[in-house]
């Protein structure tokens, strides 16, 4: 035998192509979520950098009712859904100042924790596959192993010659699991840190937003505006 991947794969039993098919289809599931999030990342931050640029300029100028009544459109990203729920329960807000800055912030904290949740969508894919492939691989290679002894004792001779293309075919599914579970668990860490992130902002905009919405309600001036 020699311990090139065609011939390794060509002595591999099937249990074990059960496992490397498997764990194919674990790094495939990956690598398209880890394309679906970056697309869509991408997209929205860009949306949402637009609409603070223009709803901002809006703002400027204390007149929340004008804002809650311009249309940006429906490509306005994460930061404009959750300042559109704020300008939403504004609208329909009653006359008592408090119940108006609290309802406002109610729809606000809503719907940030509804985008979020949308940001995380299909992260827990990269969790899984990271943590549970290197196992699999290794329930691959247990398994080559035990059959390796087994041949062994069949032919019944020793010694490490007997059983080191049993072994090298054991092996290659730890190897492929780990090839599968590095680069989903970099992808997760890498993704997971742009949701908090934008987790940040998105707080960070919704208490300036509602900083607008207090000083317009007793009158002052409004100078902030969302910043993605």
């Amino acid at each position: 035998m020699q311990f090139t991947l065609a011939d390794i794969w060509a002595h591999t039993g099937l249990f074990a192509r059960f496992i490397i098919f498997t764990l194919a289809f674990m790094s495939i599931a990956s690598l398209v979520v880890m394309a679906e999030r970056i697309f869509v990342f991408r997209k929205t931050r860009s949306d949402s950098r637009n609409f603070a640029a223009k709803m901002g300029a809006i703002l400027a100028k204390g007149d929340l009712t004008a804002a809650a009544n311009t249309n940006l459109g429906k490509d306005v990203g994460h930061l404009g859904r959750v300042i559109n729920s704020g300008l939403t329960a504004y609208k329909i807000s009653p006359s008592n100042k408090d119940v108006a800055v609290e309802s406002v912030a109610r729809a606000l904290e809503r719907q940030a924790q509804r985008e979020v949740q949308s940001l995380k969508r299909g992260l827990g894919v990269l969790a899984t596959v990271g943590s549970t492939a290197p196992f699999v691989g290794l329930l691959g290679t247990t398994m080559g192993i035990v059959n390796a002894f087994q041949l062994m004792a069949e032919a019944g001779s020793g010694g490490l010659g007997t059983i080191s293309a049993g072994i090298a075919e054991a092996l290659i599914t730890t190897a492929f699991g780990l090839l599968v579970a590095i680069p989903a668990v970099m992808a997760y860490n890498f993704l997971q840190g742009w949701v908090d992130a934008r987790s940040v902002d998105i707080s960070e905009s919704s208490n300036e937003f509602l900083d607008v919405v207090a000083r317009q309600l007793t009158g002052g001036a409004a100078s902030h505006s969302p910043s993605a």
